[in-house]
């Protein structure tokens, strides 16, 4: 049977250079599932395989969209999925990696079908939340669908202006759309999830955070600026330097935010991944055992 294996984990533990020795073995492409190194205005601040990694494998999802383009992880099902039949035709097993965790659920599981919003209503929520705050678009929220509202993350607009537009739209709550029904795939899925001790992933972290700064971050998102309102941007590295440009402390203390909220979205990332059963959990330096993990699956 065809086989997807799944490689991820939390952000700086060394996925791309595992991801390049494994799809070498496998003679596999590779299907990037990070949702920022889609865009291809945004290469330092994600992490993006360098030119040099690029030309080892055959890449896709890296740098393919604009960063104006709205992309989502219902999108990215519909794209990997069609990607992946013709795949199959020539490969009997293909490699995604990536941090991604709605875009590897939407692969590995489906997205619940969701009416199409009406741009009009779109518009208008947007404005109101440029007039009148988040604070009460969260309190019409609450009453609209108060399931949603307690578990929607109520710092980030986006989520919020979406479950009200389907709310308002199909006058049901938003909430009652998530069925949470998994899908059937017509191929096998392996997944691994890469993890290592808390203090040695931090120390990786503060350490290509200083990278990223020497080659040249702080550049990159003076340059993306002027765009920060774009949802591409609210981006764990750029949003820092941002508030850093208009004033809002040192270039120290940003690089020092960003190499802290990093730490949290990686917390956040193997608290996501620990939720599933399905994962096999390996060090980074763990070939062997995960080619094994492989080669057993696929028989």
């Amino acid at each position: 049977m065809k086989t997807l294996v799944v490689l991820t984990g939390p952000t700086g533990i060394g996925k791309t250079a595992l991801s390049l020795e494994l799809a070498e073995w496998l003679h596999s492409p590779i299907l990037s599932c990070d949702s920022r190194q889609i865009y291809r205005e945004m290469r330092i601040g994600t992490a993006a395989p360098t030119a040099a990694e690029l030309s080892r494998v055959t890449h896709y999802f890296i740098g393919s969209i604009n960063m104006h383009d709205r992309y989502s992880a219902a999108r990215f099902e519909v794209d990997v999925l069609s990607l992946l039949n013709e795949l199959f035709s020539t490969h009997d097993t293909v490699l995604m990696t990536g941090g991604s965790m709605m875009y590897i659920d939407a692969v590995c599981n489906g997205i619940d079908d969701m009416p199409d919003v009406d741009p009009i209503l779109r518009t208008e929520l947007q404005a109101r939340l440029k007039e009148e705050g988040l604070d009460a678009l969260l309190a019409e929220l609450s009453t609209l669908d108060p399931v949603y509202y307690a578990r929607v993350d109520k710092s980030n607009p986006k989520r919020v202006l979406h479950g009200l537009e389907i709310c308002l739209m199909t006058g049901k709550p938003f909430s009652s759309f998530h069925l949470h029904t998994p899908k059937q795939r017509p191929f096998n899925i392996i997944k691994i999830c890469l993890n290592m001790d808390r203090t040695l992933l931090y120390e990786r972290i503060d350490k290509r955070v200083l990278q990223m700064v020497n080659n040249g971050l702080v550049e990159e998102a003076r340059f993306l600026y002027p765009f920060k309102h774009l949802n591409a941007l609210n981006t764990v590295g750029y949003k820092e330097l941002f508030d850093y440009f208009d004033g809002q402390g040192t270039l120290d203390e940003a690089v020092t935010k960003i190499q802290f909220n990093t730490h949290k979205y990686a917390r956040k990332q193997l608290t996501w991944f620990r939720r599933d059963p399905a994962y096999h959990w390996f060090a980074p330096d763990d070939f062997d055992a995960i080619k094994a993990l492989i080669e057993q699956a696929r028989v």
